[in-house]
């Protein structure tokens, strides 16, 4: 007898969407098997018209705690993500404080969170000026590589690297590096100002564009691991694409912010739409799709970054002081999805971005596909029902989007981590490490 058996005639499978009963036990995948095949199991959910996907993964989060937990904390982050049909995360090194860039701040994230993850929990670690030296301690205790910043952070605590000192870290250790990519050359103090053109005007395409140049160049020297983190400019694409047709280990992802939304429809002092790199316009979202559809950006993850509302500035609407950051880890489905329908895309593409591809990046073998042996991490899915953005209804602490009062498409109806349903009552949620993955 099986745990559970949970059936659809629409179950998204590594070889595309076909009617399958999925099979589980001891918290794994046994067997997918027909439809209607007979199985003795303990709980046996037919779903009947709704949709079987992977439970999604997203490499990136900002949590937040310890430190910052006024502006989200894992207990709520992960019952957001649950919510929105992710069942696992790859917590980012800021905006906690400390920040993960020693084994033991590594230690303290780890304790902040135990007993109250509602999904599994990995950690990156952080690359800054200075600790090279506590990269390769950082790796053996399991976070899944490092991210650095090319630009500007936003918090003191963690400050970016120049490219002598990015050599330094691609040098200390063979993992993963991800990299938020603006050059600081190119960016301008944002005046004080509620138009988002006076902002967006601050960050320009070229920014991106120099610092994905540097952290080629990087990648090529040290024969590393790079990926470019929530790629907004698409004139950086080229250069991406030569470096892959080159051999080097270059990937990037976007965002469900910059697939979705045009610099032109902002409205003034709408802060919450602020992120850095910027929205920019619907020219480059289009290319942006497209090179998500030819395989250049492999994946899209949500750059979950909140804060307090009063950060957000709305009283005053001003950009340039507002904080930088979208919360969006619960919604990021149903925003993809309806983009991506309207596109000619299938729930498999967008599986394919939002859960196999994340997991690929960071290693994570048992999670983003239904096949036997990965973990039973799976989602009952109504890609056809429409609901309108509630900010009151999402879990995230803050509960401010850029989204609020969209009509979106596709319902999560149910979230199972492991074989087990997650209510969004008793968190049992796992710790995630490099070598146990």
């Amino acid at each position: 007898m099986v745990d559970l058996v949970v059936r659809s005639r629409r179950a998204v499978l590594p070889g595309g969407e076909r009617a399958a009963a999925v099979s589980v036990a001891g918290g794994r995948i046994v067997a997918v098997g027909e439809h209607y095949a007979v199985v003795e199991a303990a709980e046996d959910v037919d779903l009947g018209g709704l949709a079987l996907l992977p439970g999604l993964v997203d490499t990136h989060v900002h949590v937040n705690e310890p430190g910052r937990t006024e502006w989200e904390g894992f207990a709520s982050a992960t019952r957001a993500a649950a919510a929105g049909g992710v069942t696992a995360i790859v917590d980012m090194p800021l905006n906690s404080l400390p920040p993960t860039v020693t084994v033991a701040a590594l230690e303290l994230k780890r304790e902040a969170a135990a007993g109250q993850i509602h999904v599994d929990v990995g950690f990156w670690g952080g690359a800054v000026p200075g600790n090279a030296g506590d990269l390769p301690g950082l790796h053996r205790a399991g976070v899944y590589g490092f991210k650095a910043f090319l630009a500007d952070s936003g918090v003191p605590e963690f400050p970016p690297l120049d490219p002598a000192q990015l050599a330094e870290a691609l040098a200390a250790v063979d993992a993963q590096f991800v990299i938020h990519a603006e050059d600081p050359d190119h960016l301008h103090a944002a005046a004080s100002s509620p138009a988002y053109a006076d902002f967006l005007a601050s960050r320009p395409p070229e920014a991106e564009h120099a610092a994905v140049a540097t952290a080629i160049e990087a990648a090529r020297v040290a024969g590393a691991r790079v990926h470019i983190l929530h790629l907004s400019a698409a004139t950086a694409l080229p250069l991406i694409a030569a470096a892959r047709a080159g051999g080097l280990r270059v990937t990037a992802e976007t965002c469900p912010h910059y697939l979705t939304l045009d610099a032109a429809g902002i409205p003034a002092g709408a802060t919450e739409f602020k992120c850095c790199p910027p929205i920019r316009d619907a020219a480059n979202r289009d290319l942006l799709w497209a090179a998500l559809a030819d395989g250049l950006i492999t994946c899209v993850v949500s750059d979950h970054s909140p804060c307090t509302p009063d950060l957000k500035r709305r009283d005053t609407g001003d950009f340039a002081a507002a904080w930088g950051g979208i919360a969006s880890v619960q919604l990021g489905l149903p925003v993809v999805w309806t983009a991506a329908r309207e596109r000619g895309h299938s729930l498999a593409d967008v599986t394919d971005w939002m859960a196999r591809r994340p997991a690929d990046l960071a290693g994570l073998a048992g999670k983003g596909r239904i096949a036997v042996g990965a973990d039973a991490d799976l989602v009952a899915f109504d890609p056809d029902a429409t609901f309108v953005v509630d900010p009151r209804r999402l879990h995230h602490r803050n509960p401010v989007t850029p989204y609020a009062g969209k009509t979106l498409t596709g319902v999560v109806r149910t979230t199972w981590l492991r074989g087990r349903t997650v209510t969004g009552a008793a968190p049992h949620g796992r710790f995630l490490t490099r070598e146990a993955s």
